[in-house]
């Protein structure tokens, strides 16, 4: 894979995130799969699979091991004081912290060796493992019997993604969802792109083996099931009452943070610094949702579903036009937008596609199409994190050399410098930068 800039690595796998999964059935915990004629050896020799992957999720140099560390960074400074800060006592007792830092288990599903401080483990996301543990490598156990017992189907985009969010973006579930009283108090933006995590925490090969047993991963459309789930999970938290309000106000973690974080002057002659965005028609002065993966899926689906997209173009205006309108009407747009990235979601992880798409959704990602929607900080540092995952994707897939992208990478990373603050955000440069990334990587199609 090529080389990933430190930026991007910081703002998506900073180790204060991590992934949980399912609820049922009871978690056996790490040590259960440390055998080193399981998933312990020292070396990746095994005949099906690795079976070093618990080295890999262990690794103390590596973003692959971020993952492990979830737990310890409770007992960091910056995790205690978060924790003061909000009255949770200690953080590493605390549920609001312990459902994304470690394996969720509740009281019941816990068997004799899991343990919480083993952080985001095996079982976050591969499911509870009573149901397979003892099966799933032994004749005649295949894929379909080990997922019919409980494993989850991480080959799935759908699947993947919804394992994924439930930390990466927030659930319903307990200790999965980020406040906007967590990030005052100091926890880090959630940002969220599947296909790049993927390949950040990626434990196993892509060998015959695999392919015979799961099918073949595509990355494109890993990386546009990954936005439209995202947009869903968005929008079905924010319809809830419990997560869409706090108090009198709205739960502003799902609004764009920087439309309120910015310079106050009484000096009458300042000059504005936001943009209008044409595919938001929020009323001035209202803050404007975030929509990063809003603006992501609207690209993708003129490429991967062009028959859903105008009506998923009008559910994204409606939704942020009916901020203004009131909590009833905004949650009825929000069930609509919903239901119209479900469509897509469930069009783009039923279909394969040809190898050029890639190319194909780089050059509409950075088009005039929607170029003049890259008008915030947010939606600016998820358009390059795609374009860098889409152009990773094409390095693996053969399509493109690793010397023509490393070739590519400069003006890559003059977006990414763009979007390295918030502070200094500058939407001219990023567009001018992301253009020229574009048009590099179309010259080599």
């Amino acid at each position: 894979m090529a080389r990933l800039s430190f930026f991007l690595i910081f703002l998506l796998l900073t180790d204060s995130f991590a992934a949980s999964g399912a609820l049922a059935g009871q978690y056996e915990g790490v040590a259960s799969c440390a055998g080193s004629t399981c998933h312990g050896r020292n070396e990746g020799d095994g005949k099906v699979v690795r079976q070093d992957e618990l080295r890999i999720w262990q690794e103390s140099s590596s973003k692959s091991g971020a993952h492990s560390r979830a737990f310890a960074v409770l007992s960091s400074p910056r995790g205690a004081r978060i924790a003061a800060d909000l009255g949770l006592g200690n953080a590493t007792a605390a549920t609001a912290c312990l459902g994304c830092h470690s394996t969720l288990a509740r009281d019941g599903q816990r068997g004799a060796r899991y343990r919480a401080a083993d952080g985001v483990g095996c079982e976050s996301c591969h499911g509870p493992s009573s149901g397979w543990l003892s099966s799933h490598y032994a004749v005649p156990a295949s894929h379909a019997s080990n997922v019919a017992n409980g494993l989850v189907p991480l080959e799935k985009a759908q699947a993947r993604a919804s394992v994924c969010l439930d930390c990466h973006f927030g659930s319903d579930k307990p200790g999965q969802f980020v406040t906007h009283s967590m990030m005052a108090a100091g926890h880090p933006r959630v940002s969220f792109e599947l296909d790049l995590f993927s390949a950040l925490q990626q434990h196993h090969n892509f060998d015959d083996d695999y392919k015979r047993r799961k099918g073949t991963t595509d990355s494109v459309q890993m990386w546009a099931v990954g936005q439209a789930q995202a947009v869903q999970r968005s929008a079905r938290l924010f319809a809830q009452a419990r997560y869409g309000n706090t108090g009198i106000f709205p739960e502003l973690y799902f609004f764009d943070c920087h439309s309120c974080h910015r310079a106050i002057s009484d000096n009458p002659g300042a000059s504005r610094t936001f943009e209008t965005n044409p595919g938001r028609p929020t009323t001035f002065g209202y803050p404007p949702y975030n929509d990063e993966n809003i603006i992501m899926l609207s690209a993708v689906a003129r490429v991967l579903a062009p028959g859903q997209a105008d009506r998923f173009d009008q559910a994204s205006r409606n939704f942020h036009a009916a901020m203004a309108q009131g909590r009833p009407q905004a949650v009825a747009a929000a069930e609509k937008l919903h239901t119209a990235a479900g469509a897509l979601s469930d069009e783009m992880a039923g279909r394969g596609y040809p190898d050029d798409t890639a190319f194909t959704v780089i050059r509409t990602i950075a088009g005039s199409a929607i170029r003049s929607r890259f008008t915030d900080y947010a939606g600016s540092s998820q358009a390059v994190m795609a374009i860098d995952t889409l152009l990773n994707a094409l390095v693996r897939e053969g399509r493109v050399t690793l010397g023509a992208a490393a070739g590519i990478r400069a003006n890559i990373n003059r977006a990414y410098a763009a979007v390295r603050s918030p502070q200094q955000y500058d939407s001219a440069a990023y567009r001018a930068a992301l253009s020229k990334a574009a048009q590099s990587i179309e010259a080599l199609r």
